[in-house]
């Protein structure tokens, strides 16, 4: 889907100073504010741009350098864009994936689901350097069935079993949900009762043919379970887009 980059880029400012708050105007990486930095990256990676190009883009991109309050001779180094990704810390990510879903309006019922994403192209050159052999990371979203917002994420380079992950995303929002939709390799009975305790319904499917089993799944069936399937079109927009940008806590390019 075709964008309009000078109206991302503008949605992408007022949610980066939202999300920081009194923190946005603080400098970062070469003396520029941290929200600047936090909408230089939306913009390279929507763009595809390398670290190198995006300067360079931006040189003659007037109403961007705008937005940013840059001028032409003041933009930031590549290397500055570069470091900076790795110097803004984990909250800075997670305060605007926080504020970006409240932009649509939620529903509380959500859809709980991991996938894989392969990193071996995007970090062939940093495996060979460090020796390291990890080529796929695992990604756990919480996705809104309705607006399909993304409302929590996890990304990790070890594989964590779900029944491990998916009560950690649920946790973090249960204030705000009230089922959750998963498939049955999120089902054990520890998970389940967590869920009930936080008052938030879990619509689990449970493996076997017993009929206790069948007449569960049958039950969540009709509150709702198939809406599951939403996250799998979260996932494929992701992964079509942004694929070889999801990375884990310490993990590089």
């Amino acid at each position: 889907m075709e964008i309009d980059i000078l109206d991302f880029v503008e949605q992408c400012r007022d949610l980066a100073k939202q999300a920081l708050g009194k923190h946005a105007g603080e400098p970062a990486s070469g003396g520029f504010a941290r929200w600047v930095h936090v909408v230089l990256h939306c913009f390279r990676l929507e763009e595809g741009h390398s670290y190198r190009e995006t300067p360079n883009r931006l040189k003659y991109m007037s109403e961007i350098r705008d937005v940013l309050d840059l001028d032409q001779d003041e933009l930031p180094d590549y290397s500055t864009i570069y470091k900076s990704f790795d110097r803004l810390k984990m909250w800075v990510w997670r305060a605007l994936l926080r504020v970006s879903p409240q932009q649509h309006p939620q529903s509380g019922h959500v859809a709980l689901d991991s996938t894989f994403f392969d990193r071996r192209a995007a970090s062939s050159y940093y495996r060979q350097r460090s020796g390291n052999s990890v080529q796929t990371l695992k990604v756990t979203t919480l996705t809104d069935v309705e607006p399909l917002a993304v409302l929590d994420v996890h990304i990790s380079a070890r594989w964590k079993h779900d029944t491990k992950t998916g009560p950690q995303v649920v946790r973090r929002n249960a204030d705000d949900l009230l089922s959750v939709a998963a498939d049955k390799a999120f089902h054990n009975w520890h998970t389940k009762y967590e869920f009930y305790a936080l008052g938030v319904e879990p619509l689990i499917s449970q493996r076997g043919s017993r009929p206790l089993t069948t007449g569960n799944n049958a039950l969540i069936r009709t509150k709702g379970y198939a809406q599951r399937w939403m996250a799998e079109t979260s996932y494929s927009t992701t992964k079509r887009s942004l694929g070889d940008a999801v990375r884990a806590l310490g993990w590089y390019r």
